[in-house]
């Protein structure tokens, strides 16, 4: 089936809403670790490009004064707080405590008024306090970059949805280890749960907003 044809079948189907930006949003950054682009690492995925992105979406945020949320993977060594999860995807071994590839990448490090939460499943809502803080702080939209795509993005963005939040994912500064999981996701994301928008627009939907600081 061509993309032409995929897309009119969903849309036929009933797959074709869309969601507008919300008036608070918050940045959420997933997972933006050195693991993924160390070539020293089993997890490196040649992601680079939308580490890039994510910088000036990320200058972008602070400029307009909006909450910002990153969220990293730990594990104790041995894996025994990431259950079966961890005992599925050994690359996790790569988040043990105290390893390199946990440490943020340079250019995305969280300000000390940042909020960083420390997750050990896909989603950043998983067996964490995201939804609250958000809900507290008044957020009604979520602005979705990180690692994987496929993954954590993936299943952030669909809980983003669950918990009642507007999920944005911003093209450029998300990426995957292979176009074709990123792709197909980014159209699933879109298609059912998710608005899957430019860096150009986000950043422009962020200056209009009204300054709080």
């Amino acid at each position: 089936m061509s993309d032409k044809a995929l897309n009119q079948d969903y849309g036929k189907a009933g797959f074709a809403g869309s969601l507008d930006f919300g008036k608070k949003p918050c940045l959420l950054h997933i997972d933006f670790a050195r693991a993924y682009i160390d070539k020293s690492c089993s997890l490196y995925a040649g992601v680079e490009a939308s580490a890039e992105a994510a910088k000036v979406v990320l200058a972008e945020a602070r400029k307009a004064g909006i909450l910002i949320v990153h969220t990293r993977v730990e594990y104790m060594p041995g894996g025994v707080d990431g259950g079966v999860f961890f005992r599925k995807v050994p690359a996790l071994k790569n988040f043990e405590r105290g390893s390199p590839y946990g440490q943020f990448v340079e250019g995305l490090e969280p300000l000390p008024n940042e909020v960083v939460i420390t997750k050990q499943y896909a989603s950043a809502f998983a067996g964490t306090n995201l939804a609250a803080t958000l809900a507290a702080a008044g957020v009604d939209t979520v602005l979705h970059a990180g690692w994987s795509t496929s993954g954590c993005v993936r299943a952030s963005a669909l809980d983003s949805c669950q918990h009642g939040f507007i999920p944005i994912v911003i093209r450029e500064a998300v990426g995957d280890r292979h176009q074709a999981p990123h792709e197909a996701n980014l159209f699933d994301l879109q298609a059912k749960y998710a608005e899957v928008k430019s860096q150009a627009d986000v950043i422009a939907y962020l200056r209009n907003l009204p300054r709080t600081n």
